[in-house]
């Protein structure tokens, strides 16, 4: 049962009388009266690869009834209804035990809409990589990306183990802010003109040991991606279709954007699915790879992935630094949260989320076209927010 609508913060600004319209270009999908119409359309937008759904999808049953969310922010009580109307969510979806028990769409999008990921394909990007372990494509999380990737030889990425990549720990000198100035734009840009390869070549200077220290970083991500077509193959889109989405049951078509330069798939961000589908992804990490009644993802690895006490010490919720706050750690591209019981998010950037609470069989899918990237330097207070909706969640389930 998806909830009843309610008015959506900046409708207006946001494009609501011109039918949120996609971006004519992708320098423009930001801009406010394009980003609904494009985070829900950049497959119509740019060059993509498709991931097929499975066969048979697996179950994801709405509850006959909608869960009574209620949460504490600001000093206040609130319900998911008053979340929607604070925030710009383009989608909320819980799911528990297996059942959706909250399902909310905002900005007129639907449930049939794939909606871009931004940074949470960091972590299906991961998964891969634990697939890639499993069928023996890739031997070992100690080997060095140049191992697979000859063209990285002398590069400091190269040079970088797989482990560390994995962790965001090259130890690379490199800032990602999301302004126009940063690593990240040059990296992208050179991307796009020139390949990943060349882009990756132009990281050349440590600033810490490898391992040592967190630095995000989506490079990283791309240069994952690079050893993961090489060890295996095939491209992402073929080997993710083939060992994570349909073996988890996807119901829709998903895909990857594309480069035009060297035919990569956007690694660190460039991933589109539904919500119930982001979903089913989230389910199947709640439930520790399982999926279908087969274990898709090893559970071992899963922890790896997951498990702050799997982590290096400087990697923990409490201890790790990030932009001067302890509170996430962080696993292999996966956001580690802090608490008594192991609880993980996919991330990414203008408010993308999805919460998984292995304990309690508990998953939260939030989508979304926050004001700038990190969801708070606005003043929107996005990612805390959300976060409080999550804890409030947890809070209401365990009871």
């Amino acid at each position: 049962m998806v909830g009843a609508a309610t008015a959506s913060p900046d409708e207006d600004l946001l494009g609501k009388q011109q039918g949120y319209p996609r971006a004519p270009r992708l320098s423009s999908i930001h801009d406010p009266a394009y980003i609904v119409g494009s985070f829900s359309g950049m497959d119509r937008i740019t060059s993509h690869c498709e991931l097929a759904p499975a066969e048979q999808p697996s179950s994801l049953r709405a509850s006959a009834t909608q869960a009574a969310v209620r949460y504490r922010f600001g000093g206040r009580e609130h319900t998911l209804a008053d979340y929607m109307e604070h925030q710009r969510a383009t989608a909320v979806l819980i799911v528990k035990d297996g059942e959706i028990i909250a399902e909310r769409y905002g900005y007129g999008r639907t449930a049939a809409m794939r909606m871009l990921s931004n940074s949470m394909a960091k972590t299906l990007v991961a998964l891969a990589v634990g697939q890639a372990l499993e069928d023996g494509s890739i031997k070992s999380l100690q080997d060095t990306a140049d191992q697979y990737v000859p063209g990285l030889t002398g590069t400091l990425y190269g040079g970088t183990r797989l482990v560390d990549l994995l962790r965001m720990a090259s130890g690379a000198k490199y800032v990602e802010d999301y302004t126009d100035t940063d690593d990240r734009k040059r990296f992208l840009v050179t991307a796009a003109t020139r390949g990943v390869l060349a882009a990756a070549a132009q990281v050349k200077e440590r600033s810490d040991p490898p391992g040592s220290r967190f630095n995000y970083a989506g490079a990283q991500t791309e240069v994952l991606g690079l050893v993961l077509r090489a060890a295996t193959h095939r491209s992402l889109c073929s080997f993710i279709d083939e060992t994570i989405w349909k073996p988890m049951g996807a119901q829709s078509k998903a895909t990857f954007l594309v480069r035009a330069s060297d035919d990569s798939e956007i690694a660190q961000g460039g991933f589109n699915a539904t919500a119930r589908d982001y979903a089913r992804l989230g389910w199947m990490l709640a439930n520790d790879g399982m999926a279908q009644d087969r274990q898709v993802i090893s559970r071992d690895y899963l922890l790896d992935m997951t498990d702050p006490a799997r982590q290096p010490e400087d990697f923990r919720p409490g201890r790790m630094d990030y932009h001067g706050r302890t509170y996430y750690g962080y696993g292999f591209q996966t956001w580690l949260l802090p608490g008594k019981t192991r609880q993980f998010a996919l991330l990414g950037v203008y408010g993308q989320a999805i919460y998984v609470d292995p304990q309690l069989k508990l998953v939260m899918v939030h989508l979304a076209v926050g004001k700038d990237a990190s969801g708070d330097a606005s003043g929107a207070h996005l990612g805390a927010e959300r976060d409080a909706l999550w804890r409030g969640l947890v809070a209401g389930m365990a009871r």
